[in-house]
């Protein structure tokens, strides 16, 4: 109920900004922005943007996970590696990601720049967080495996998995809503046929403020489905490892 009226104050807060500018051009009204979603949302072209905007997204973020998880791993067990990786990973979150578009946009093809952008964005975040995991499992339990015998796979099953999935979670639902936001931007700078960004570009570009206004709500609005999505999911994979995932996925970015 608190959510619905505070969602309700700024509606009437746009509105009454809306009427006060009087010009759709800069402010289009709430009423004209719902309308104009509704209309887009009964189009196939709405959906065919959003799907494959969604598969870059989650096909950039399944890369950072992957390659975020191998490059923990590897510096944890090699500690060199980390004193060579860190600057790297360190200059990728501090660069803008502009920076990483353009430069990408030179390198590959415009549909493969919002996965590269969304892969880049998730990797520091996923090897800060499960090497932090790593780091911290319990010395003590690590010698019982050894003392027992168990073989290098059972340790990984009984100690180092439970004990790296709380830090792994945590950065995997931070990393989702960094990729959707990083692969957006690179869309709108890169405009791959068949995507929102390329449609928020072109709203833009021909000042259809109401279609602008209504394709960044679809993104809002998707962009809190798809991490309620993984969330929940968190939260069932939580359970599994006794990790409690359903923390994380009651926790907001």
């Amino acid at each position: 109920m608190r959510t619905l009226a505070v969602i309700v104050f700024w509606i009437l807060i746009w509105w009454g900004a809306s009427s006060i500018v009087n010009r759709e051009v800069m402010l289009p009204s709430p009423i004209r922005v719902i309308t104009r979603l509704f209309e887009l949302s009964l189009t196939s072209v709405f959906w065919l943007s959003m799907a494959l905007s969604l598969a870059r997204v989650i096909a950039g973020f399944m890369l950072g996970l992957l390659f975020g998880v191998v490059l923990a791993s590897a510096s944890y067990k090699v500690p060199v590696l980390r004193y060579l990786f860190s600057p790297l990973l360190t200059a990728i979150k501090a660069t803008p990601v502009a920076s990483f578009i353009i430069l990408a946009l030179v390198w590959l093809g415009k549909n493969s720049v919002p996965v590269f952008t969304a892969f880049l964005m998730v990797i520091p975040v996923i090897w800060s967080n499960v090497y932090t995991g790593l780091s911290n499992i319990d010395k003590n339990l690590t010698e019982v495996t050894k003392v027992f015998g168990f073989s290098r796979f059972k340790t990984i099953k009984i100690l180092i998995i439970p004990s790296v999935m709380p830090y792994f979670f945590s950065g995997a639902v931070t990393g989702i809503g960094l990729a959707w936001k990083a692969s957006v931007a690179a869309e709108v700078l890169c405009t791959p046929s068949n995507s929102v960004g390329k449609m928020l570009y072109d709203s833009k570009l021909y000042l259809e403020s109401a279609d602008l206004f209504a394709w960044t709500a679809s993104v809002i609005v998707f962009s809190i489905i798809l991490e309620r999505l993984f969330k929940y999911l968190i939260s069932k994979l939580g359970k599994k490892y006794n990790t409690g995932g359903s923390n994380f996925a009651g926790n907001s970015n």
